[in-house]
């Protein structure tokens, strides 16, 4: 029984996605940099298309400020290298002025006809430590405006941050006319559960055991009546996927076996989450791990001790992946988001393993948004609602 009410009419379907390390996150070997796998725009655009070709139905696309590609530069250049695959931009609210992001976002949108979703980041910017109550207040009303653009002839916002008056917005109207790109949406404080059940339509979990998964949803969902809207879930997690349990296991002590604890913690300090209260979790979960690394069958932590961020890995035979997303399905949870070290070769390992053996979508356009009267598009027909 699922944890809170979905309503979809593929409650049977997930979007399932891959990612994209264009923050320098890609490694043969944790902690260990390697040439070949840094954040180029080359690597990057290999492991998009890999995604794509492996059937992937979105692929997350970072952004960080120390390391790595720049996040919308990043898509635009993809567009005409894809046809089926979406992307989801990772978005810092206050980095660029509301309109002009409405406009860069719409433009984009066009780009990809449609094949565009976002990720709503609060985060703090480089030389900025922010109150979490201000981040997210920034952020509400970025995205109030944002919809606003994309929604109305004129923009009109009287807000705490910004402030606009009878402003046109044709130039940021998107592609995508039932309310523009979705939003998805990934925090922990109440500011943070606020924001997402106001204004986003989709929540973004890292991994914890399922009680804590599920006790999160419902909090979530919670947040979410209140403005009488409904949210779609999703996780993001890393995969280890091989055709026995052991053999994946040994791969995860492979990955992990020429790790410096001390240079992991550089890694996971440099990035402008690592206080954040969603990392600190992570690193609880890691601290109540046994000793081989795992707070629950088949969710192993060894990867958080080489980055921030989400810090854990499923880590199974076929079958026992299946079961997983299965039983995560049964939740709610609707939105997956893997990825695998190396990126490349990980997700041609899911793609022949586990991609023939999922039905996937790509999620609609419901729940507190203006409703989608067509159902999820059935893989590889390349279109985006």
């Amino acid at each position: 029984m699922s944890v809170v009410p979905v309503t979809s009419a593929d409650l049977d379907a997930a979007e399932v996605s891959w990612f994209s390390a264009l923050c320098s996150d890609d490694y043969q070997f944790l902690g260990v940099p390697d040439g070949d796998l840094r954040s180029s725009w080359d690597h990057c655009r290999d492991i998009a298309l890999t995604a794509e070709a492996q059937g992937f139905r979105n692929i997350l696309a970072p952004s960080s400020y120390q390391v790595g590609q720049d996040t919308l530069s990043f898509v635009a250049g993809m567009a005409p290298l894809t046809d089926k695959i979406n992307f989801l931009a990772a978005i810092r609210c206050g980095e660029v002025q509301p309109i002009m992001l409405a406009r860069t976002i719409a433009t984009l949108d066009h780009m990809l006809q449609g094949r565009l979703t976002l990720n709503i980041i609060s985060s703090d910017f480089p030389g900025e430590v922010a109150d979490s109550k201000y981040r997210y207040k920034r952020s509400h009303e970025v995205v109030e405006i944002l919809r606003k653009c994309w929604t109305q002839d004129e923009v009109s916002h009287d807000g705490e941050i910004y402030q606009i008056s009878k402003l046109p917005t044709d130039p940021a109207r998107p592609y995508q006319q039932n309310g523009g790109p979705l939003l998805y949406f990934g925090g922990y404080s109440p500011d943070a559960l606020e924001l997402c059940g106001a204004q986003c339509d989709v929540y973004l979990m890292w991994p914890e055991t399922r009680d804590v998964l599920e006790q999160r949803m419902k909090d979530v969902h919670a947040r979410a009546a209140a403005h009488g809207r409904t949210l779609d879930y999703g996780l993001r997690v890393h995969m280890i996927v091989r055709d026995t349990e052991a053999e994946a296991k040994d791969y995860a002590d492979y990955i992990a076996s020429k790790l410096d604890d001390e240079y992991g913690k550089l890694i996971r300090d440099r990035a402008h989450d690592s206080i954040s209260l969603g990392v600190a979790h992570q690193s609880r979960a890691r601290e109540l791990a046994d000793q081989f690394g795992y707070t629950e069958p088949g969710l192993w932590t060894g990867i958080g001790r080489a980055r921030s961020g989400c810090g854990a890995a499923l880590v199974g035979s076929t079958d026992q992946i299946l079961s997983k997303i299965e039983d995560y399905q049964k939740m709610g949870i609707r939105a997956f988001i893997f990825s695998g070290y190396p990126h490349i070769a990980e997700a041609a390992h899911f793609g022949a393993r586990v991609m023939p053996h999922l039905k996937t979508c790509s999620l609609p356009h419901e729940y507190g948004r203006v409703p989608s009267a067509t159902p999820a598009t059935p893989l590889g027909t390349g279109q985006r609602r």
